[in-house]
Order: C-alpha cells, then structure tokens, then sequence
C-alpha cells in the first residue's frame, strides 16, 4: 500500500487546489529537515521540537564540532522519529573537509532505516 501524507513546507497543488501530497519516503526526509532546521523554542505548542544545528554554526570549526553535531542529531531524530526511522549513521563535513558547502557551513548526512518499509535511505542537509 502506497502511503501519502501532507508535504512540507505546506502547500497548496496548483492543479487541485488542494493541500500538496507527499509519498511516504519523501514525507520521511522532509521529516528529518524539519527536526534537523528547527530551532528550539521555535514553535510554541512544542517548544522542545527541533534540534538547532543552526546554532551551531557559530561555533569554531573542529572535530568537537563535528562530534557534538552527530550527537545532537542522533538524539533529535531518535526523540522525534524514532517511530517512523532508525537512524544507522551520522555523519558531519565541512567545507574544509571537501563538503559542497561555504566556508562556515556544515553538511550533515544521515543514513536510516524506515521502520515501515524496512528500506535503507540517506539523506544530506546542509546547514548554511
């Protein structure tokens, strides 16, 4: 059974006028950029939501840096998806370190499971 939820960001469908769809492994992913870009405090009825990688990028680029973000990612999804994901592998580049990203930004890439399906995926996120 092919599952579709809302899209995100919310949108209306030009063709039906109606709130845009997503299939389930995309609504997934969108899931994950959701929690990974959102700051907490950000909305008010979940002021825990979200796991402020934004914040991070204030912070000197180094291996602590990079340890601390797989931290703080690995508990966000876990928290936040831990029904709908299983999170394999997290892992944080810079700039310096070759990542398509400008200089002060990181990209972050998660490996996980979707626990309906049981199929393997990635994703990145830049954090710019």
């Amino acid at each position: 059974m092919i599952r579709n939820d809302f899209a995100f960001p919310f949108r209306i469908a030009p063709g039906s006028s109606q709130a845009a769809q997503a299939g389930y492994q995309d609504h997934v992913e969108q899931m994950i950029r959701q929690v990974l870009l959102t700051d907490p405090g950000e909305r008010v009825c979940l002021p825990d939501f979200g796991a402020g990688l934004r914040r991070l990028l204030f912070a000197p680029l180094s291996s602590a840096l990079q340890a601390s973000t797989q931290i703080v990612v690995m508990q966000s999804l876990n928290r936040w998806l831990g029904d709908q994901i299983t999170v394999r592998r997290v892992s944080v580049t810079t700039a310096a370190d070759g990542a398509p990203v400008p200089d002060g930004g990181l990209m972050v890439g998660i490996e996980y499971e979707l626990i309906e399906t049981r199929a393997p995926r990635s994703t990145q996120v830049q954090v710019i």
